[in-house]
């Protein structure tokens, strides 16, 4: 039996459905922010190494790999409706699964029964990503630099959530504990599960003919296959440092070892974390505005692109040296990975969000949900990439080589988006 024709589908009011979908979103992306900093200053606390702090991290990524690319193909086949729901329903189950983490298991049969919860966050993260952003490009008007103004507003919200998120997990880990803060989450996410099936207008596009199979994952545009590229080197220029180096690294300088000196460290990183990407939140969402993307052709977004990619490459490498020339964690230390960081978080937004637009201004509407799936696959093997050599380069060479790898991940970024001028 052939699949419906997506064109004999009511169309839903744009703005409803986008407001829908941004609501499950920002639900969604704050009980993931708020749960990677349960995780990660949970263990660490436990006394985790940061290689084991890493390995709790990797099948959540690797998951994200897979599913950015049967999420393509899912949601074309079965629509973005219902993979947006598949996503906050996976989210719920993998918080009632970590609240049934026992403290008396070894420390092997906790990290493998972590990283499988984890796992299965990734694969609902994901859908979630993809389906969120897949139905902008569908929803969005296209005139007036439409597109790149609604994809800024929900991707820069989105992580403005996501970084209030890291904060509440900190605060919640600090005032109520591991499992009633789970278990909070969960109850939270159900509620809004439910709100979503009841309120999402019908006939959510996405669909596609049942002629289309499985194959096909990878673009046959070149800008698409190249941006991908890019994008998986940016996130893990990011992530390198931010999953395990930075907390590991202020929660040893901040922390006096004392069950009071871990609460005050918890809100301190969480607070800087949280601010952190609040405001890369909030740079992404005036993108538009900075970059002039109401006005300017593609070809102009490419070349700022380019150019925002390069500005990236010699922040950690100087905060890299920062670290060395200090040699002993100082406050002036502090106050120059602090400014730095927030440096880096502007022109990675801006990269960021150029990206968001371009993927979606290369995609055809035909396919939009296999390319950005494939876009965010690469988005996920970045995060993967970084979260490895995150754990890796600080147990071998500290902060400072956890920063120098970064500045190596930006660079390759920067080389594979000059070939998008080319294209």
């Amino acid at each position: 039996m052939k699949d419906a024709d997506p064109s004999t589908f009511p169309p839903p009011d744009p703005l409803r459905a986008y407001a829908a979908v941004t609501a499950a979103y920002w639900t969604f992306m704050l009980s993931d922010g708020a749960l990677r900093m349960l995780v990660l200053l949970h263990f660490n606390a436990l006394g985790f190494t940061p290689v084991q702090l890493a390995w709790l991290f990797l099948l959540y990524e690797v998951a994200g790999i897979v599913t950015n690319l049967a999420a393509g193909w899912l949601a074309a086949r079965f629509g973005l409706a219902a993979t947006l729901y598949g996503g906050l329903a996976l989210q719920i189950g993998a918080l009632v699964a970590l609240a049934q983490l026992d403290p008396t298991w070894s420390i092997a049969a906790s990290v493998a029964f972590v990283m499988a919860v984890q796992g299965v966050s990734g694969v609902a993260k994901d859908l979630a990503k993809m389906s969120s952003k897949s139905a902008v490009k569908l929803l969005a008007p296209k005139e007036d630099g439409g597109l790149f103004r609604w994809v800024a507003a929900l991707t820069g919200s989105k992580n403005a959530v996501k970084g209030l998120g890291f904060f509440i997990g900190a605060a919640l880990l600090a005032l109520a504990g591991f499992d009633a803060a789970v278990w909070g989450m969960a109850a939270v996410l159900t509620v809004i599960l439910i709100a979503v099936v009841l309120f999402l207008p019908a006939g959510l596009p996405g669909r596609m003919k049942s002629a289309e199979a499985w194959g096909g994952w990878r673009s046959s545009d070149a800008r698409v296959n190249r941006l991908s590229l890019a994008r998986m080197f940016l996130f893990g220029a990011r992530d390198v440092w931010f999953v395990v180096g930075i907390p590991v690294y202020f929660q040893a300088v901040l922390s006096d070892g004392t069950a009071e000196g871990r609460r005050e460290a918890f809100f301190l990183i969480g607070g800087f974390l949280a601010v952190w990407i609040i405001a890369y939140g909030a740079v992404q969402a005036f993108a538009p505005r900075l970059l002039g993307g109401r006005s300017k052709p593609e070809a102009e977004t490419t070349r700022k692109a380019i150019f925002w990619a390069g500005m990236l490459v010699p922040i950690p490498f100087l905060l890299a040296g920062a670290v060395l020339v200090a040699g002993e964690p100082s406050t002036w230390l502090t106050a120059t990975l602090v400014v730095g960081l927030l440096v880096f978080g502007f022109v990675f937004a801006i990269n960021s969000s150029v990206h968001s637009y371009l993927i979606l201004a290369f995609g055809t509407a035909e396919r939009i949900t296999r390319d950005v799936g494939f876009y965010y696959m690469a988005n996920a093997a970045g995060r993967l990439i970084g979260t490895l050599l995150s754990g890796l380069s600080y147990q071998i060479g500290g902060l400072s080589l956890c920063l120098a790898t970064a500045g190596v991940m930006a660079l390759a970024s920067w080389l594979a988006a000059r070939r998008l001028g080319t294209l």
